[in-house]
């Protein structure tokens, strides 16, 4: 299975490998800031993830499992982030 999807489109309980951080566009400084502080948090290339939790209203936190850390994102800074989902993950 070779599936990407923007992290934001993960539902609980998906798994995946991160394989692009940020959309490569920085002709924005608020876009460049976002994959700066993604990086950060340890959303690097190669990342095993998983959704663990949405938010009640409107799935909106999410809980995702990054590597050996747990970190909540609100799906508008997901969606920089691809992954390759998991066998089995659909």
């Amino acid at each position: 299975m070779t599936d990407t999807i923007k992290l934001s489109q993960a539902r609980r309980g998906d798994r995946g490998v991160i394989v692009q951080v940020g959309t490569h566009c920085h002709h924005q400084n608020h876009e460049v800031e976002l994959e700066r502080r993604l990086l950060e948090l340890g959303f690097v290339e190669g990342a095993h993830v998983e959704l663990l939790h949405e938010g009640l209203f409107g799935r909106d936190p999410i809980a995702i499992k990054v590597d050996d850390m747990r970190v909540a994102l609100r799906r508008h800074e997901a969606a920089s982030l691809i992954i390759r989902l998991e066998e089995g993950a659909l």
